[in-house]
This record gives C-alpha cells, sequence and structure tokens, in this order.
C-alpha cells in the first residue's frame, strides 16, 4: 500500500514573516540626512564613494574622515578648517582588498564678515596667570577634539540647541578692542540667562569645564570624529560619560568666560576642523 504523502504547511506566522522580508528586500536602501555641502573654508565636503560591503577608511591630511552609509553607496563628510587654502584638496580612501586611493575636489574662497567688540581689558592683553591658564586649556581642547569614536551616527542632521535669533555668525573677523583675533569658529545665539540649552542629537558627554574664554563648557561626541561645543553657560546639567538623547537638557545659557552677555556660543567639529553649524540644521 502507497502511502499517503504528508503535505507540510507553513505556519501562518511565519507566512507573514516572509512576506515581510520580501518586502523588506525590495525597499530601496535609506538615504541619511547630510549637512548642506560648502567648498570653503569652515564649510563641509560631502564625497561619494560608491558601493561597497565594508565602509571604506578616509583620511585627509592623515586624519581619519567620517564615512556614512548613504542609500546603497558610502559618502566621505570632511570637515574643511577655517585656515583651509583654496584650490585642489585630495581625500585618500581605503577599500577592503584594493590598492589605496586619491579623490579630489576644490575648495573655493569664501567671504565672512568682521564684528568688532569691546571686552574688558584682561581677556584681550592677558595677564601671565591667565595666559598660562589658557595655554593648559587649549591643549586639553586639543586633545579632546582629537576625539575619535568608532560609533557611526545615523543622521547628520542638528536641531537648534536652544530658541534664540543668531547674534553672531560662524566665521567672523573678530577685532576685540581694535585688535584682530581668530575667526568666530562657532555660532552665537541670544537668549535669556537660564534658559534650557537641549542636546540636538544623541550623543556621550566627553568633556565638561569651567575654561577662561568659553566658560562653563561641554563637548558631546556624536560618533567618527563629529563633536558639538557649547559655552558660556550658567549652570551644567551633565557629567562625562553620560549618554544623552537628542533634547537631552546639557545646561542652561549664561555669560560666563569672555562673553558681553547671556547667549549660547554653539561649535560643531569634523575631523578636528570647526564648521559652520547652520549647515547641519533642517532647511
Amino acid at each position: 500500500m502507497t502511502p499517503t504523502p504528508i503535505r507540510k504547511t507553513l505556519p501562518p506566522f511565519l507566512h507573514a514573516l516572509a512576506a515581510a522580508m520580501l518586502v523588506v528586500a525590495t525597499l530601496p536602501a535609506r538615504a541619511i540626512d547630510l549637512p548642506q555641502q560648502r567648498l570653503a573654508p569652515g564649510g563641509i565636503a560631502r564625497v561619494a564613494l560608491g558601493p561597497s560591503t565594508d565602509a571604506p577608511r578616509v583620511s585627509f591630511k592623515g586624519l581619519p574622515v567620517l564615512v556614512v552609509k548613504d542609500g546603497r553607496q558610502w559618502t566621505a563628510v570632511l570637515g574643511l578648517a577655517l585656515a583651509t587654502a583654496p584650490g585642489r584638496a585630495t581625500l585618500q580612501v581605503q577599500r577592503t582588498g584594493q590598492p589605496e586611493a586619491s579623490v579630489s575636489f576644490t575648495v573655493k574662497p569664501w567671504h565672512y564678515a568682521e564684528q568688532r567688540l569691546k571686552v574688558a581689558p584682561g581677556q584681550v592683553d592677558l595677564a601671565k596667570d591667565d595666559l598660562a591658564r589658557f595655554e593648559r586649556e587649549r591643549a586639553h581642547t586639543a586633545e579632546v577634539i582629537a576625539t575619535f569614536s568608532d560609533t557611526r551616527p545615523a543622521s547628520l542632521e542638528l536641531r537648534p540647541p536652544v530658541p534664540g535669533p543668531r547674534s553672531s555668525s560662524f566665521g567672523l573677523r573678530r577685532v576685540f578692542n581694535g585688535q584682530a583675533r581668530n575667526p568666530h569658529s562657532g555660532m552665537d545665539i541670544a537668549a535669556p540667562e537660564g534658559t534650557l540649552v537641549l542636546a540636538p542629537a544623541p550623543g556621550r558627554v566627553i568633556d565638561t569645564g569651567n575654561y577662561f574664554f568659553n566658560g562653563n563648557t561641554v563637548w558631546l561626541d556624536h560618533g567618527a570624529g563629529w563633536l558639538t561645543m557649547y559655552c558660556h553657560l550658567s549652570a551644567i546639567n551633565v557629567k562625562v560619560g553620560d549618554e544623552v538623547g537628542a533634547g537631552t537638557p546639557l545646561g542652561a545659557v549664561g555669560a560666563t568666560g569672555r562673553a558681553t552677555g547671556p547667549h549660547l556660543h554653539w561649535g560643531v567639529s569634523l575631523n578636528r576642523a570647526m564648521v559652520d553649524p547652520a549647515l547641519f540644521l533642517a532647511p
């Protein structure tokens, strides 16, 4: 007698799972929110690297560069320091199993406005002890800004950390008491003292402290050399090592350090280059 074949049927939940996997497989790869490109000193270069299984390793002047998955391809997001000379610039790209390659682009000139400010004389011509303190703090800040973690951000869009009008833009050529100083390396947002300053994206607190020029300051690491800085705070609500989500209170607006009134100085760093925070805000 021939046995009757047994028909095996999948449980309903496995049918649903298989259908869902088929749908996911046919969906287009999700594009990441990238900052606006400005191929100029203080701006950002977005360099398409094409598709590959593994993320290419990219460097610029010997420093590692943030690389993100943008749809089905990889993109390098490079910060261009204010001191970057206009002209040809070159990235070094290393793909798995391939020789190192070079990708070039052109940096264009960019004009920034000038601002003249009056501050206490001791904050321009520093006393010996203040100068020594500043030099110690500068060395420490250089270590902080060199942070390059393995985490790759899921989005490069930032929310404004505090509501208020922009009182001073990035890149201003600043003149204090008639003496020219380095260009403004961040964005100033005017707000009443005590206004909460909120994390504009998920990150990890990598530094807090009180600094001669920046006053009470917090630094966040958002991954792979992308950092943000918050200065002149009246209070700090976080500590080093804290993991924060977008909207987490970091502190409050103040006028500590070299400040002419309450405001937030907000800075963004990519591959150790301070760049214009406005490029990361949603249009």
